[in-house]
């Protein structure tokens, strides 16, 4: 995810003194001085999303697989891990309770399609949007007024936004980067390949001989292993990555020396809980203009599609 740098944050907390609102400036900053890079907040609707699909147990990665109350239900279980996360307060009369302020939690699916009750009417409402196909999310805060609303609403007499009403709202993240779903994203061609094998070990094996130089998290080795002690699968010792390495495939992990590995190679660099793989391709004392990194006594690149197979390095054990 792109970081979200903090003059764009003052310009944010600006906006909202703008609308002369004490108490919307005080969520907004309250908001931001939590999670400046919008990371923290992302990381919760990635693990959201993924706790509905329970990839797990169902071996579902499409959200359009979701049955329809897991769907209405989705809104309630983003309210909960955000205020886990952050620790919020529970509100007087609405959700939270955020820098002393009540505000309430509307999650929508579809962008603008917040459901707003009557009584949330002249509070302010977190608005938080999220998109597994775009890979995309939003999350703002908006004062409710009737002026706000559209007139038409529902059996509970919910009411969604205006669409020229929505900028209103102090978006503290507007369309940032949802990481990546890489089993809804990825080939159908390559995803049937990784699914076809009865043997969770060799659909992992498949997952990253296919999927390289991407992220990939640690539900999706879940949705695919489908067997407890899935990251077991992963590691050496009969995992993935000694099952790989004879093919020069890395797979790199969370320590601190496996992403200084991926950053030298020139690779993304896997976050928390994440992996990346790569084939790797031994270079000559000659050099290469392709990023390089030593391991083993050896100079190795990212392979080209031209350059043999051959056994890779062994990756360092420990974080050091």
């Amino acid at each position: 995810m792109l970081p979200l740098d903090y003059s764009a944050a003052t310009n944010m907390a600006a906006a909202a003194a703008g609308q002369n609102d004490p108490q919307l400036v005080a969520v907004v900053e309250a908001l931001l001085a939590a999670d400046p890079t919008g990371f923290r907040f992302a990381t919760v609707l990635r693990n959201t999303i993924d706790q509905l699909l329970d990839g797990e147990n169902t071996g579902r990665y499409d959200w359009k697989t979701l049955f329809k109350t897991e769907k209405t239900h989705a809104g309630t279980v983003v309210e909960i891990n955000l205020q886990r996360e952050f620790l919020f307060g529970d509100g007087d009369a609405m959700d939270y309770k955020i820098a002393g302020v009540d505000v309430d939690c509307k999650y929508s699916q579809s962008f603008g399609a917040w459901m707003i009750p009557p009584e949330a009417t002249g509070h302010l409402c977190l608005l938080v949007w999220a998109d597994d196909y775009q890979s995309r999310w939003s999350a703002g805060v908006v004062r409710i007024r009737p002026e706000l609303l559209n007139q038409g609403n529902n059996r509970d007499k919910k009411q969604t936004l205006n669409a020229k009403q929505r900028e209103k709202a102090v978006w503290l993240w507007r369309d940032a980067e949802l990481p990546e779903n890489v089993l809804l994203h990825m080939n159908a061609t390559d995803r049937e390949a990784v699914f076809a094998p009865s043997s969770g070990q060799a659909r992992l094996n498949e997952l990253f001989r296919r999927v390289q130089k991407r992220r990939i998290g640690r539900n999706v080795v879940r949705t695919v292993a489908r067997q407890k002690d899935y990251m077991k699968r992963v590691r050496g010792n009969g995992g993935s990555r000694s099952a790989l390495r004879k093919d020069g495939i890395l797979i790199m992990g969370d320590y601190e020396s496996h992403r200084r590995i991926a950053g030298q190679l020139g690779v993304p660099v896997p976050l928390e809980g994440e992996f990346v793989s790569v084939r790797v391709a031994e270079v000559g004392p000659a050099g290469t203009d392709r990023p390089t990194v030593m391991l083993d006594g050896r100079q190795w690149a990212c392979a080209l599609p031209s350059d043999p197979p051959q056994e890779g390095p062994l990756l360092p054990k420990h974080t050091a």
